[in-house]
């Protein structure tokens, strides 16, 4: 193998602010401290809390200010007591930062081997959402064969894997996303009911689906209004978790109707989460999900590839919400 540059380029936020803020800059070439990885990064995950990070909000303690939460490429160099990887592998990382780099430093607790099913770039969009989804719709929602599931913003790329791995489990899956396109994708993904949230009243369309039952679990990214009227969709005994809050952080409930119900409202962020519980996700990730990715079940949907330096266009594409999957940014390592 060469020799690893000195420096590499890496994409940070040079003040708090918009998709303008993003430039490239040189850094050192980084170095694997213990139980760690070093990583030639092909592809990362252009995700939400890019976004967040890039317009000031507060980030975990010692997050770098290279961006990127996840990426995929192959190991150079292992830190020491790193058994489970070796330079060569194909690996896709879940990282606290610095995937948008030609080189990134990732726990390898927090690695996942690349299947040879899997195309090393679109691996990328890989490690946020099934983190994601694992714990969120199958651990807190308890999510199993013969439910019916509403996933919102279902057409985004945590959303169209939530949507895969759902079925994959045998449950019935309604789905909302802005547009006909949107729609359009998410039927060819299987799901049993496609609303447009545009035209339709999800609320309306579940109570005809279910013939007035309901669902049994929902996966929010909307929160606000959302919320009330996630409950008045579900059925007795069901389980809603929030993943994010688009359109509000703050919701009036009704305890009347979640005691009836016997609902359960939870939800989680996975950036803070420590170490430990991430390897604890990775674990069950390896012997849940990967299966269904090796089998074709389950497969990362992409909406574009992008230059690591058009990180600002990529930042403004998924603002707009007009993405259907995950956008990607393509590191140039030569």
């Amino acid at each position: 193998m060469s020799a690893l540059p000195n420096t590499i380029t890496a994409i940070i936020a040079r003040e708090p602010g918009g998709p303008d803020v993003l430039q490239s800059v040189q850094r050192p070439m980084p170095a694997p401290q213990p139980g760690e990885l070093l990583i030639r990064v092909a592809a990362a995950g252009v995700n939400r809390p890019d976004l967040m990070q890039r317009s000031g909000m507060p980030t975990p303690p010692g997050t770098p200010d290279v961006l990127g939460l996840e990426a995929a490429g192959t190991v150079v160099a292992v830190g020491d007591g790193v058994q489970d990887f070796k330079p060569g592998d194909r690996v896709m990382a879940l990282l606290n930062g610095g995937g948008y780099a030609q080189y990134c430093v990732a726990l390898a607790a927090c690695c996942l081997p690349v299947p040879d099913e899997l195309p090393l770039e679109d691996a990328a969009s890989v490690p946020e959402a099934a983190f994601t989804v694992w714990h969120n719709l199958f651990e807190l929602g308890r999510l199993g064969a013969g439910d019916t599931v509403l996933i919102h913003g279902a057409a985004s790329g945590v959303g169209s894997f939530a949507v895969q791995c759902a079925r994959a489990a045998g449950a019935r899956v309604i789905a909302t996303a802005g547009g006909a396109d949107k729609v359009l994708m998410l039927k060819a993904l299987g799901v049993w009911r496609a609303v447009d949230r545009h035209r339709e009243d999800f609320v309306q369309v579940i109570a005809e689906c279910t013939e007035g039952r309901g669902v049994d679990v929902v996966l929010d990214n909307v929160g606000g209004p959302y919320v009330a009227r996630n409950l008045e969709a579900m059925a007795a005994g069901g389980r809603h978790v929030s993943l994010s809050f688009l359109q509000g952080a703050k919701i009036e409930l009704d305890l009347q109707l979640l005691m009836r119900k016997g609902l359960s409202l939870t939800s989680s962020t996975l950036r803070p989460k420590s170490v430990a519980e991430k390897t604890r996700l990775a674990t069950c990730i390896r012997a849940n999900l990967m299966p269904w990715i090796v089998s074709g079940q389950v497969r990362p949907l992409i909406h574009t590839r992008m230059p690591l330096e058009q990180a600002a266009q990529a930042h403004r594409l998924l603002e707009s919400n007009a993405n259907i999957g995950k956008v990607l940014l393509i590191a140039d390592a030569s």
